[in-house]
């Protein structure tokens, strides 16, 4: 059998070498506190989850899609009109994703041809760069460095790659580093975007998990950011939905236009009853989301403060359900660090590596356990004695 040569561009998924060992930890009876994967285990308020249950009870619903129904497109431009002051015209500017990751991984099979540039952040979360790698493209990496808060220096893209790039992915929240992004930012993107034609996207599937008293917002609510792309946004964290797969684009549109005749020669469109669920996150009562964030800031404070009483010390994020954390000075490899961490206490965490050139010497730790498990993991590093006594390779 003979395959793609594209497939020489990748190896097994990070994530699945780690849900890989945490089989085995677990089939020989050894314990696993999994901080690797951003998996929320908060689940949907009972609203969300009751519309779900009845539209699956109903035989009528379970015919393609097809398209997205009205009362969604509907639900998300009154969504987006009254969290982040953005109009949206239903019809023409949003387009329903089977989650996030699907859009991410195809949306640059409707912009570019084979050999196209393409701007991704370093370190970026792996299908920023999977997906226009499946199609294709070439990247040009925009670090993210910690000297500059981790906010992409749009400057410093030489002239020559900025004439050459065909699409840029941005995010902020971002995931891995946490961090957000002032105004200034996104009014130089867009400037920056116009001056080259630049499609832009932006990734804000965090933009409710901000933390300390601050207001996450919308790409698209500054002036000239439709002119130039399109957001992304997700109900997988914010209202835990995750295995629902829910998400959307929206924006410019003939970016919009674009991803949607390719999704109609790909998929038949959302299962209608998790339409339904989708309408019901959006369009009644938002206490829950609130819920939602107070639990993750309170995890984030429960583990950094733990593990930095420890010795592993660790900068609280601005949001996100992540923690972007330097690995101890005795390691030089954070493969080598997270292998070591859950063989010897037994916690497993992301190597930064996974998320790009720039991502290594930094594991991801993921808030998706309870504050007690997390002080059970900082116990069980502590008692493994991995910050103090192994030597770097």
């Amino acid at each position: 059998m003979k395959f793609a040569k594209r497939m020489d561009q990748f190896g097994e998924g990070i994530f699945s070498r780690l849900l890989e060992i945490k089989k085995q930890r677990l089939e020989k009876g050894e314990p696993v506190i999994d901080l690797s994967v951003g998996t929320p285990n908060i689940p949907p308020a009972e609203h969300i989850r009751k519309a779900l249950c009845e539209a699956a009870s109903d035989e009528k619903n379970y015919i393609y899609a097809i398209n997205d129904q009205r009362e969604l497109l509907e639900a998300v431009a009154g969504w987006y009109d009254r969290r982040y002051g953005v109009e949206l015209d239903p019809q023409k500017e949003i387009c329903s994703l089977l989650g996030s990751q699907e859009g991410l991984a195809h949306i640059a099979l409707s912009i570019v041809d084979e050999g196209d540039l393409v701007l991704v952040p370093d370190p970026c979360y792996p299908v920023f760069s999977d997906g226009p790698m499946i199609a294709g493209a070439k990247l040009f990496y925009m670090p993210q460095k910690k000297e500059n808060g981790y906010i992409i220096q749009l400057q410093e893209i030489p002239e020559d790659v900025a004439r050459k790039a065909k699409f840029m992915i941005v995010s902020y929240p971002n995931n891995p580093t946490t961090v957000m992004a002032p105004d200034s930012f996104y009014e130089e993107l867009i400037a920056f975007a116009r001056k080259y034609d630049i499609i832009v996207l932006h990734d804000n599937a965090y933009s409710e998990l901000v933390f300390d008293g601050r207001r996450g917002g919308s790409f698209l609510r500054y002036p000239g950011a439709k002119d130039v792309g399109v957001e992304f946004n997700s109900l997988s964290k914010t209202y835990g939905l995750a295995g629902a797969r829910i998400g959307f684009c929206v924006g410019n549109e003939q970016v919009v236009s674009h991803l949607k005749t390719l999704k109609s020669n790909m998929d038949y469109g959302m299962f209608i009853p998790v339409q339904k669920a989708a309408v019901a996150a959006i369009s009644g009562d938002q206490s829950c989301v609130e819920v939602t964030r107070k639990a993750y800031e309170k995890r984030r404070d429960v583990l950094c403060d733990g593990f930095s009483s420890i010795g592993w010390k660790m900068e609280k994020p601005e949001a996100t359900m992540f923690v972007w954390a330097r690995i101890p000075e005795n390691y030089d490899s954070s493969e080598r660090f997270a292998m070591d961490l859950v063989e010897k206490a037994g916690v497993m965490v992301t190597p930064g590596s996974a998320f790009g050139p720039s991502g290594e010497g930094h594991v991801r730790l993921a808030l998706v356990q309870d504050e007690p498990v997390l002080n059970q993991a900082v116990e069980a590093v502590k008692i493994s004695g991995i910050l103090k006594t192994q030597e770097a390779l």
